[in-house]
């Protein structure tokens, strides 16, 4: 497969820097400076460098040259391509968020999981007082980053891990549909959390962040901006701290930008950290409130046949039946889903401690897991978390539990229950720390344990690796603190164009709604500094 990334370096007309590199303090005049190449930072700077604007994108991440980096090594990719090694958590610990942090963001160590954003939450949004945010106003812009992208359906016969969901559906009698998948040339191996070793997957690494180079887009790699720049209600440019060759340590040079504008794409905990640090104007206190999660409890089970969960595409196979059965104003609505079974992912994310881990470790082979994706934010009892900042300017996210996300929980356990047992399995262990070693052995049994067992914070096992909200569009700057483009309602020049702009979770795998709001918001951001029709050019 062609590797970009190769190509584009040996060509010598990408300019490419490492903060880890620098010898001087750097001082940058730029039409567009964007912070983050994730999801939306990678969309909007091809956008923006097709319009003909110069554009400098700024990460945190080390430039990971792509397959050549990517040894499918757990013990490499965790601390190379993940927030805080894959160990950021919750204030109170009570959650793991497992987000990117590389050049391409989330996108290069996700598990390619594509969906439109859910009907009913557009429908929800429009409620909120985003009436231009319809299914059809959407749909063009969905359908261009599916093109993109090469979002296909998934020809591939499923892993057992997914047909063990499939088969339980089946057998309980309710829906099941496969998941589209954003790859070209995919071989098949399951190791997709650890960087794509085949360039397979249609990332921001190898798409749109190449594209942006080609056309005379640069990037700093290694460098965390600290503080936007505002001057008489305008945002001029961003101040940033170059950092050492271990990603963490300050270098001893700055990096000072003047722009046009400035566009945020951290994502959901970094992009309101920056407006904190920079002590943005915030009458109605919304920055870094309402971030959303989708919560995820898991279930553990012992099948008689060998699982090898580590292997084959990491999620094929889903059921919407517990969002679509359920009202937006009723219980709290999951997906269903599995997640790959790798061996430090799941011993980290297993309950138990000695004798009784090793027991279920010992069984690894015939391990089956299964996911629920809690749909959060649609309820009165479902407020999410608040951004906040440590001492050092780090952010942490408050993430409190309340007892409605709780019931959702335990109904999730035993949705989760009931289809692996319909499945076959021989035993099932929701992922709670006074489930015995041994889980439980029929459906009888774990329904009545599961009814007892304590919902509380670090006893249950919930984990995330979706972000959302926090810097929320809204219908003007009581309900928002961006408008329906993503453009600041306080400051001229300033644009957040990531997942933060979701009022709420989106029910889904967030990835290919952020690549369509960010499509849309780009391309109107496009033709505001341009004042020229723009049209993406789908390569």
């Amino acid at each position: 497969m062609r590797d970009l990334i190769a190509e584009g370096l040996a060509s010598g007309r990408w300019h490419v820097e490492d903060g880890a590199s620098l010898t001087q303090n750097l001082i940058i005049d730029t039409d567009v400076v964007i912070v983050g190449t994730g999801a939306g930072g990678g969309i909007t700077a091809e956008i923006l460098s097709q319009a003909g604007l110069k554009v400098l994108m700024l990460e945190e991440g080390a430039f990971r040259y792509a397959s050549r980096d990517f040894h499918l090594q757990e013990s490499e990719a965790y601390p190379q391509l993940y927030q805080e090694s894959a160990a950021r958590q919750t204030k109170d610990k009570g959650i793991t968020i497992m987000q990117g942090r590389t050049v391409g963001g989330t996108t290069v160590v996700n598990w390619t999981s594509c969906f439109r954003t859910p009907h009913w939450t557009l429908e929800h949004w429009q409620s909120l007082g985003l009436k231009s945010l319809t299914v059809d106003a959407m749909a063009p812009w969905f359908a261009q980053a599916e093109q993109r992208l090469k979002v296909v359906d998934w020809q591939v016969p499923p892993n057992r891990n997914n047909s063990i969901l499939r088969d339980g559906a089946e057998k309980v009698g309710i829906s099941w549909s496969p998941i589209r998948r954003n790859v070209h040339g995919c071989m098949n191996l399951g190791y997709c959390g650890m960087g794509c070793a085949a360039n397979a997957k249609q990332s921001m690494l190898v798409t749109t962040i190449p594209a942006a180079l080609n056309l005379g887009a640069r990037l700093i790699s290694r460098v965390r901006v600290e503080r936007i720049r505002f001057e008489g209600g305008k945002a001029t440019g961003v101040e940033a701290q170059a950092l050492q060759s271990d990603g963490i340590s300050p270098a001893p040079w700055k990096v000072s930008v003047n722009a046009r504008a400035v566009v945020l794409s951290g994502g959901s905990i970094n992009t309101p950290a920056v407006l904190l640090r920079s002590k943005a104007d915030d009458p109605h206190g919304l920055i870094g409130k309402r971030t959303f999660l989708h919560p995820v409890p898991i279930s553990g089970a012992v099948m008689p046949e060998q699982v090898e969960a580590w292997a084959g595409a990491p999620q094929t196979i889903y059921s919407d039946h517990f969002l679509e059965s359920l009202p937006l104003s009723g219980p709290i609505g999951y997906k269903v889903e599995v997640p790959p079974a790798h061996p430090i992912l799941t011993t980290t994310t297993l309950s138990g401690f000695g004798e009784s881990h090793a027991h279920i470790m010992q069984q690894y082979p015939n391990l089956h897991v299964m996911l629920a994706l809690l749909r959060d934010g649609f309820h009165p009892e479902s407020q999410g978390g608040q951004v906040q900042l440590r001492s050092d300017g780090s952010p942490v996210l408050d993430y409190p539990m309340t007892s409605y996300v709780w019931d959702g929980v335990k109904r999730a356990w035993l949705t989760m229950a009931e289809l692996q047992f319909a499945a076959g399995a021989k035993q099932v262990m929701p992922i709670h720390e006074h489930v015995p070693a041994q889980g439980y052995g029929t459906w009888r049994e774990a329904k009545a344990a599961i009814e007892t067992l304590p919902l509380e914070v670090m006893r249950a096992r919930i984990v995330s690796a979706h972000v959302m909200g926090g810097c929320a569009m809204g219908a003007d700057a009581s309900k928002g603190w961006v408008d329906h483009h993503g453009k600041s309602f306080a400051y001229d020049g300033l644009y957040v164009i990531d997942g933060s702009v979701f009022p709420t979770s989106i029910g889904a795998n967030p990835q290919l709604s952020i690549y369509g709001m960010s499509a849309r918001n780009a391309a109107h951001l496009a033709e505001t500094l341009t004042g020229k029709p723009f049209a993406w050019q789908i390569a």
